[in-house]
């Protein structure tokens, strides 16, 4: 089979093209987004390795202490996450059609 190259790169900067639709305040509003993510992240996954000090038994029961901060650090995650989808539903909102 022949593979035309050019026809190739045409589609490739037809594709590159079309992803980069986004207005530059869409863009801020994503980078805010990830940001809220990034950070939400970074404070539950040290929440959890606090609860793993807790109890450093690996015997599959967690301690009730072990498991009110994993409980909490989930409840950090799925707010954040939230924080980041309102950031970018609200960009997406003020995005001119």
């Amino acid at each position: 089979m022949k593979i035309n190259l050019t026809a190739i790169a045409a589609i490739a900067l037809a594709g590159t093209g079309l992803a980069g639709c986004d207005s530059p305040a869409e863009e801020r509003a994503e980078e805010r987004a990830d940001a809220i993510e990034a950070q939400g992240e970074a404070t539950a996954d040290a929440m959890e390795d606090r609860a793993d000090e807790l109890d450093q038994t690996v015997d599959g029961v967690d301690s009730t202490a072990e498991q009110n901060l994993e409980n909490k650090a989930d409840a950090v995650r799925e707010s954040a996450d939230a924080k980041a989808e309102a950031v970018e539903e609200q960009a997406e909102k003020m995005a001119p059609q």
